[in-house]
């Protein structure tokens, strides 16, 4: 990836915003990869239980536009 802004990143950002984690992966971030698709996933699957909605689903909600933009603004590191 060339950083901030560019190409990937707008591409793992509509990727994370379809499912998340997903533009993680495609960064190659496999640990980022899979806490956002197991918390967002999880946060989402326990505000399916409308007892509990109203406190998980704003969690999922958060969690899933933090991996939105943590995908957008991820920099890779150069030569290590």
């Amino acid at each position: 990836m060339a950083g901030q802004g560019s190409g990937g990143n707008v591409l793992a950002a509509i990727c994370n915003f379809f499912i998340p984690g997903l533009g993680h992966l495609v960064q190659g971030r496999i640990l980022g990869a899979l806490f956002y698709f197991i918390a967002v996933g999880v946060s989402y699957a326990l505000a399916a239980t409308v007892v509990l909605a109203i406190l998980f689903w704003p969690l999922g909600v958060i969690l899933h536009i933090i991996s939105i933009i943590s995908a957008a603004r991820y920099r890779s590191v150069q030569g290590v």
